[in-house]
Protein backbone atom coordinates (compact mmCIF):
# COMPACT_ATOMS: atom_id res chain seq x y z
CA UNK A 1 0.00 0.00 0.00
CA UNK A 2 3.22 2.56 1.00
CA UNK A 3 4.01 2.28 -2.83
CA UNK A 4 0.34 2.76 -4.76
CA UNK A 5 0.04 5.64 -2.08
CA UNK A 6 3.12 7.50 -3.27
CA UNK A 7 1.76 6.89 -6.92
CA UNK A 8 -1.29 8.45 -5.61
CA UNK A 9 -0.13 11.35 -3.56
CA UNK A 10 2.06 12.67 -6.42
CA UNK A 11 -1.23 12.83 -8.64
CA UNK A 12 -3.02 15.26 -6.56
CA UNK A 13 -4.74 13.14 -3.98
CA UNK A 14 -4.66 13.63 -0.03
CA UNK A 15 -4.67 11.54 2.51
CA UNK A 16 -8.47 12.15 3.20
CA UNK A 17 -9.23 11.27 -0.09
CA UNK A 18 -7.20 8.18 -1.19
CA UNK A 19 -8.69 6.69 2.35
CA UNK A 20 -12.06 7.36 1.51
CA UNK A 21 -11.22 5.81 -1.97
CA UNK A 22 -10.02 2.78 -0.97
CA UNK A 23 -12.62 1.93 2.33
CA UNK A 24 -15.79 3.06 -0.16
CA UNK A 25 -14.75 1.58 -3.53
CA UNK A 26 -13.16 -1.72 -1.83
CA UNK A 27 -16.20 -2.21 0.76
CA UNK A 28 -18.87 -1.82 -2.49
CA UNK A 29 -16.47 -4.38 -4.98
CA UNK A 30 -16.47 -6.64 -1.56
CA UNK A 31 -20.26 -6.71 -0.93
CA UNK A 32 -20.80 -7.11 -4.63
CA UNK A 33 -18.61 -10.20 -4.54
CA UNK A 34 -19.79 -11.53 -1.73
CA UNK A 35 -23.52 -10.90 -2.93
CA UNK A 36 -22.84 -13.09 -6.30
CA UNK A 37 -21.27 -15.83 -4.30
CA UNK A 38 -23.98 -15.88 -2.12
CA UNK A 39 -21.54 -15.72 1.41
CA UNK A 40 -22.87 -16.42 4.49
CA UNK A 41 -24.12 -13.04 6.61
CA UNK A 42 -22.64 -13.04 10.48
CA UNK A 43 -25.18 -13.50 13.12
CA UNK A 44 -27.19 -10.66 13.06
CA UNK A 45 -26.15 -10.31 16.98
CA UNK A 46 -22.55 -9.48 15.81
CA UNK A 47 -23.68 -6.55 13.14
CA UNK A 48 -23.20 -3.83 16.21
CA UNK A 49 -19.97 -5.53 16.65
CA UNK A 50 -18.84 -5.50 13.33
CA UNK A 51 -20.05 -1.83 12.86
CA UNK A 52 -18.24 -0.66 15.66
CA UNK A 53 -14.91 -2.32 14.25
CA UNK A 54 -14.86 -0.46 11.36
CA UNK A 55 -15.95 2.92 12.69
CA UNK A 56 -14.12 3.22 15.72
CA UNK A 57 -11.44 0.62 15.14
CA UNK A 58 -10.08 0.46 12.25
CA UNK A 59 -10.91 4.34 12.00
CA UNK A 60 -9.07 5.36 14.96
CA UNK A 61 -5.94 3.00 13.92
CA UNK A 62 -5.19 4.63 10.93
CA UNK A 63 -6.20 8.06 11.77
CA UNK A 64 -3.62 8.21 14.43
CA UNK A 65 -1.06 6.07 12.42
CA UNK A 66 -1.73 8.84 9.56
CA UNK A 67 -1.57 11.94 12.66
CA UNK A 68 1.70 10.78 13.95
CA UNK A 69 3.48 11.01 10.88
CA UNK A 70 3.24 14.68 11.44
CA UNK A 71 4.83 14.36 14.71
CA UNK A 72 7.78 11.91 14.43
CA UNK A 73 9.65 9.91 11.66
CA UNK A 74 8.21 7.54 9.66
CA UNK A 75 10.69 4.49 10.83
CA UNK A 76 9.90 5.60 14.36
CA UNK A 77 6.05 5.39 13.95
CA UNK A 78 6.13 1.93 12.21
CA UNK A 79 8.27 0.45 14.83
CA UNK A 80 5.83 1.64 17.33
CA UNK A 81 2.80 0.23 15.63
CA UNK A 82 4.95 -3.00 15.26
CA UNK A 83 4.47 -3.49 19.07
CA UNK A 84 0.89 -4.64 18.28
CA UNK A 85 2.15 -8.24 17.89
CA UNK A 86 3.22 -8.46 21.60
CA UNK A 87 0.12 -6.81 22.80
CA UNK A 88 -1.95 -8.97 20.83
CA UNK A 89 -0.35 -12.20 22.31
CA UNK A 90 -0.43 -10.51 25.96
CA UNK A 91 -4.13 -9.14 25.33
CA UNK A 92 -5.06 -12.74 23.73
CA UNK A 93 -3.51 -14.40 27.19
CA UNK A 94 -5.49 -11.90 29.38
CA UNK A 95 -9.00 -11.57 27.40
CA UNK A 96 -9.27 -14.87 25.17
CA UNK A 97 -7.47 -17.07 27.63
CA UNK A 98 -4.92 -17.80 24.68
CA UNK A 99 -1.69 -20.08 25.40
CA UNK A 100 1.34 -18.00 25.58
CA UNK A 101 3.36 -20.60 24.33
CA UNK A 102 6.82 -20.97 24.29
CA UNK A 103 7.02 -20.95 20.58
CA UNK A 104 4.98 -17.77 20.05
CA UNK A 105 7.04 -16.08 22.46
CA UNK A 106 10.42 -16.70 20.25
CA UNK A 107 8.83 -16.05 17.24
CA UNK A 108 7.85 -12.48 18.93
CA UNK A 109 11.14 -11.86 19.55
CA UNK A 110 12.40 -12.91 16.06
CA UNK A 111 9.60 -11.09 14.15
CA UNK A 112 10.22 -7.58 16.26
CA UNK A 113 13.61 -7.93 15.85
CA UNK A 114 13.19 -8.40 12.09
CA UNK A 115 11.09 -5.61 12.05
CA UNK A 116 13.71 -3.25 13.31
CA UNK A 117 16.51 -4.22 11.17
CA UNK A 118 13.99 -3.73 8.19
CA UNK A 119 12.35 -0.88 9.21
CA UNK A 120 15.69 0.99 10.91
CA UNK A 121 16.31 1.53 14.40
CA UNK A 122 16.67 5.54 13.50
CA UNK A 123 14.23 7.48 14.29
CA UNK A 124 13.19 11.03 15.71
CA UNK A 125 9.52 12.34 17.33
CA UNK A 126 8.07 14.13 20.07
CA UNK A 127 5.68 12.84 22.36
CA UNK A 128 2.74 13.42 20.42
CA UNK A 129 3.92 11.22 17.50
CA UNK A 130 5.12 8.64 20.02
CA UNK A 131 1.32 8.60 21.70
CA UNK A 132 -0.41 8.32 18.70
CA UNK A 133 1.68 5.72 17.18
CA UNK A 134 1.53 3.66 20.50
CA UNK A 135 -2.51 4.47 20.41
CA UNK A 136 -2.49 2.92 16.99
CA UNK A 137 -0.77 -0.20 18.03
CA UNK A 138 -3.65 -0.48 20.72
CA UNK A 139 -6.23 0.46 18.90
CA UNK A 140 -5.11 -2.17 15.81
CA UNK A 141 -4.20 -4.88 19.01
CA UNK A 142 -7.92 -4.66 20.22
CA UNK A 143 -9.20 -4.70 17.03
CA UNK A 144 -7.41 -8.06 16.15
CA UNK A 145 -8.64 -9.69 19.70
CA UNK A 146 -12.18 -8.82 18.84
CA UNK A 147 -12.59 -9.50 15.35
CA UNK A 148 -11.27 -12.99 16.34
CA UNK A 149 -14.22 -13.79 18.76
CA UNK A 150 -16.45 -12.07 16.02
CA UNK A 151 -15.93 -12.90 12.75
CA UNK A 152 -15.82 -16.56 11.64
CA UNK A 153 -14.32 -18.27 8.61
CA UNK A 154 -17.50 -18.92 6.83
CA UNK A 155 -18.78 -15.36 7.13
CA UNK A 156 -15.33 -13.83 6.55
CA UNK A 157 -16.05 -11.76 3.18
CA UNK A 158 -19.03 -10.66 3.83
CA UNK A 159 -17.76 -9.72 7.35
CA UNK A 160 -15.09 -7.86 5.94
CA UNK A 161 -17.49 -5.66 3.77
CA UNK A 162 -19.66 -4.58 6.79
CA UNK A 163 -15.89 -3.75 8.32
CA UNK A 164 -15.04 -1.96 5.54
CA UNK A 165 -17.92 0.24 4.57
CA UNK A 166 -18.36 0.98 8.05
CA UNK A 167 -14.95 2.63 7.72
CA UNK A 168 -15.74 4.38 4.83
CA UNK A 169 -18.36 6.69 6.58
CA UNK A 170 -16.01 8.26 9.09
CA UNK A 171 -13.80 9.61 5.96
CA UNK A 172 -17.14 10.26 4.20
CA UNK A 173 -17.66 12.74 7.54
CA UNK A 174 -14.05 14.10 7.10
CA UNK A 175 -14.57 14.61 3.48
CA UNK A 176 -17.60 16.78 4.10
CA UNK A 177 -15.66 19.36 6.40
CA UNK A 178 -12.47 19.03 4.55
CA UNK A 179 -13.07 18.29 0.89
CA UNK A 180 -11.68 15.91 -1.13
CA UNK A 181 -8.71 16.11 -4.14
CA UNK A 182 -9.25 14.02 -6.71
CA UNK A 183 -6.38 12.17 -8.69
CA UNK A 184 -5.25 14.09 -11.66
CA UNK A 185 -3.68 10.79 -13.61
CA UNK A 186 -4.08 7.85 -14.95
CA UNK A 187 -1.92 6.34 -12.78
CA UNK A 188 -3.06 8.13 -9.57
CA UNK A 189 -6.91 6.30 -11.06
CA UNK A 190 -4.81 3.28 -11.15
CA UNK A 191 -3.30 3.32 -7.85
CA UNK A 192 -6.04 4.18 -5.99
CA UNK A 193 -7.69 1.40 -7.37
CA UNK A 194 -5.02 -0.91 -6.70
CA UNK A 195 -5.58 -0.06 -2.83
CA UNK A 196 -8.60 -0.23 -3.02
CA UNK A 197 -8.77 -4.21 -4.50
CA UNK A 198 -5.37 -5.26 -3.34
CA UNK A 199 -4.30 -3.42 -0.13
CA UNK A 200 -8.16 -3.76 1.08
CA UNK A 201 -10.38 -6.27 -0.33
CA UNK A 202 -7.88 -8.73 -0.74
CA UNK A 203 -6.42 -7.83 2.32
CA UNK A 204 -9.02 -7.32 4.51
CA UNK A 205 -10.92 -10.96 3.61
CA UNK A 206 -7.95 -13.12 3.79
CA UNK A 207 -6.72 -11.87 7.10
CA UNK A 208 -9.92 -12.42 8.37
CA UNK A 209 -10.48 -16.05 7.03
CA UNK A 210 -6.77 -16.77 8.32
CA UNK A 211 -7.41 -15.39 11.41
CA UNK A 212 -10.43 -17.96 12.15
CA UNK A 213 -8.00 -20.96 11.45
CA UNK A 214 -4.64 -20.19 13.27
CA UNK A 215 -6.34 -17.46 15.90
CA UNK A 216 -5.28 -13.74 16.46
CA UNK A 217 -1.60 -14.49 17.91
CA UNK A 218 -0.19 -16.49 14.96
CA UNK A 219 -2.45 -13.86 12.38
CA UNK A 220 -0.51 -11.09 14.17
CA UNK A 221 2.92 -12.68 13.86
CA UNK A 222 2.51 -13.16 10.33
CA UNK A 223 1.24 -9.67 9.54
CA UNK A 224 4.88 -8.89 10.56
CA UNK A 225 5.80 -9.64 7.07
CA UNK A 226 4.60 -6.28 6.21
CA UNK A 227 6.99 -4.09 6.48
CA UNK A 228 9.33 -7.05 4.69
CA UNK A 229 7.19 -6.94 1.74
CA UNK A 230 7.30 -3.29 1.54
CA UNK A 231 10.23 -2.67 1.70
CA UNK A 232 11.26 -5.14 -0.69
CA UNK A 233 8.46 -3.53 -3.57
CA UNK A 234 10.30 -0.18 -2.99
CA UNK A 235 13.59 -1.82 -3.89
CA UNK A 236 12.20 -3.36 -7.04
CA UNK A 237 9.85 -0.88 -8.46
CA UNK A 238 11.24 2.46 -6.75
CA UNK A 239 15.13 1.62 -7.12
CA UNK A 240 15.54 1.84 -3.45
CA UNK A 241 18.69 -0.12 -2.06
CA UNK A 242 19.11 -3.81 -0.36
CA UNK A 243 21.23 -2.94 2.83
CA UNK A 244 22.67 -6.21 4.99
CA UNK A 245 20.05 -5.05 7.87
CA UNK A 246 16.89 -5.67 5.53
CA UNK A 247 18.51 -8.94 4.48
CA UNK A 248 19.19 -10.03 8.01
CA UNK A 249 15.96 -8.46 8.84
CA UNK A 250 13.80 -10.51 6.47
CA UNK A 251 15.73 -13.81 7.58
CA UNK A 252 14.77 -13.27 11.02
CA UNK A 253 10.89 -12.41 10.31
CA UNK A 254 10.83 -15.73 8.10
CA UNK A 255 12.54 -17.67 10.79
CA UNK A 256 9.53 -16.22 13.28
CA UNK A 257 7.08 -17.44 11.10
CA UNK A 258 8.39 -20.80 10.71
CA UNK A 259 8.82 -21.00 14.63
CA UNK A 260 4.92 -20.01 15.35
CA UNK A 261 4.02 -22.68 12.54
CA UNK A 262 6.01 -25.15 14.49
CA UNK A 263 3.72 -27.67 16.92
CA UNK A 264 4.49 -26.59 20.59
CA UNK A 265 5.32 -29.20 23.41
CA UNK A 266 2.41 -28.88 24.62
CA UNK A 267 0.36 -29.76 21.96
CA UNK A 268 2.88 -33.09 21.14
CA UNK A 269 2.08 -34.04 25.14
CA UNK A 270 -1.87 -34.53 24.30
CA UNK A 271 -1.39 -36.10 20.71
CA UNK A 272 0.88 -38.93 22.83
CA UNK A 273 -2.10 -39.34 24.81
Amino acid sequence: MPIFARVAYDSGVDTTTLLLGRFLIGGIFLSLLAWAKRSPLPPKSSWPILFLLGLVGYTGTSFCYFTALNHASASLVALLLYAYPALVILLGFAISGEKLSRNNLLALLCASGGCMLVIGLSGKGDWRGIALALCAACAYSLYIIISSQVVGTRTAMASSAFIILSASLSYCCIALFKGVSLPQTTSGVAATLAIAFFSTVVAFWSFFAGLGIIGSAKASLVSTLEPLVTVLSAVLFLGESLTISIIAGGFLIVAGLVISALPSRLHKKNEGL
